[in-house]
């Protein structure tokens, strides 16, 4: 079992700059693939990014790549998205999740964060 705590949403103006953390306890969170998804009002849940256990492969969605990077700290059990020049489109409740296969299906993923708001003003 693993559990996951999202962090850091919140409101921010267009073009500026925010990051996740998602923070893991329980069975080791190192030897699991992390993604963040995300979920727009009215809208189905999306993938956003997913990183392999050890960190070294990383793979994002064609709107967001370039803008936001995922990185993690194993020792620290703990997942990141650093998002930059926001758009108001990138409005949504992001998730981080963790799973034992590398894909881009939410249902791939065995463990899941509450979300946390981010709200893009234009």
């Amino acid at each position: 079992q693993v559990q996951l705590v999202d962090s850091g949403g919140g409101l921010v103006q267009a073009g500026g700059s925010l990051r996740l953390s998602c923070a893991a306890s329980g069975r080791s969170f190192s030897t699991y693939y992390m993604g963040w998804f995300r979920q727009a009002p009215g809208k189905e849940r999306e993938f956003v990014a997913v990183q392999s256990s050890d960190g070294s492969s990383t793979y994002y969605a064609d709107d967001v790549k370039g803008r936001f990077t995922i990185s993690r700290d194993n020792p620290k059990n703990t997942g990141y998205l650093q998002m930059t020049s926001l758009k108001s489109e990138d409005t949504a409740v992001y998730y981080c999740a963790a799973g034992r296969h590398y894909s881009i299906r939410a249902a791939s993923f065995d463990y899941w964060g509450q979300g946390t708001q981010v709200t893009v003003s234009s």
